[in-house]
């Protein structure tokens, strides 16, 4: 996985914001569900290990898949909405795909 889309993701789910929480209950400045970093078994609460559980999970969702568009939807919104309609379940998570392709882009290549 290229680091320019971990960097992405975590612009657009959190501007990089530690103490980031979501309404949903994710954390961290990769938005992880705590139920989701424990399948990992790490802590979403420390930045350090919710970067890693972010990026094992990216990383599954990217095995998955072999997508980076179906790979970013699953991160968003899970990969049975995901799985349900072959694509992102929503506007917002189709939306969400294309902020974080845009910082990829914009991203990839910086040193």
């Amino acid at each position: 996985m290229e680091l320019s889309l971990l960097a992405a993701v975590a612009q657009v789910e959190s501007r990089f914001d530690t103490e980031a929480r979501s309404q949903a209950g994710a954390v961290g400045v990769l938005q992880l569900l705590p139920a989701t970093a424990a399948e990992l078994n790490l802590d979403p609460l420390q930045p350090r290990t919710n970067v890693l559980a972010g990026a094992l999970y990216l990383k599954q969702m990217l095995a998955r898949y072999r997508s980076p568009e179906l790979a970013l939807a699953a991160y968003n919104a899970g990969p049975a909405a995901v799985d349900r309609v072959a694509g992102p379940p929503s506007f917002e998570t189709a939306a969400y795909v294309a902020d974080v392709q845009v910082w990829w882009h914009a991203l990839k290549g910086c040193t």
